[in-house]
């Protein structure tokens, strides 16, 4: 449920408040949110791929080929490091383990796929396999429908 105008400005108040009175807390509070952590590392990511492509260029210009295989390596290393960071920026992360309950952004919880098997209904949006649906129709002609 959003704030009201009020609600907002009090919250806005308390902020202000705290952030005069004490901005070795915030500053301590804000470090310790793990989305600032991967923010930072998405951001060196960023800056490790331009360097990544300054190599991958600097061994086509110089003919080094292993200068250019090393800028890829950087390319592709700081591609794969930024996407995992965006992944536990926006929330997609898979670090549960299987079978665990994982939270939606919107606080529900959102089951495993074995979890929604095990309730005796696939998965919402995916299509069913062929021998789901040839099982299907083999228990639809025993029982008589």
């Amino acid at each position: 449920m959003p704030l009201s105008e009020h609600e907002q400005r009090q919250l806005e108040q308390i902020e202000q408040a705290l952030y005069s009175e004490d901005p070795k807390f915030v500053h301590t509070v804000r470090s310790s949110d793990p989305r600032v952590h991967y923010k930072r590392r998405a951001y060196q990511a960023a800056a490790g791929f331009v360097l990544g492509v300054g190599l991958l260029l600097g061994g086509v210009i110089s003919q080094h080929i292993w200068v250019g295989v090393a800028g890829f390596i950087v390319m592709f290393v700081c591609s794969m490091w930024a996407l995992t960071s965006w992944r536990h920026i926006s929330g997609m992360s898979a670090t549960a383990p299987f079978g665990a309950a994982r939270p939606k952004r919107n606080g529900r919880v959102r089951r495993s796929r074995a979890e929604r098997r095990a309730a005796g209904r696939p998965p919402r949006g995916a299509p069913q396999g062929m021998m789901e649906r040839l099982e299907e129709r083999w228990r639809r002609r025993q029982e008589g429908g």
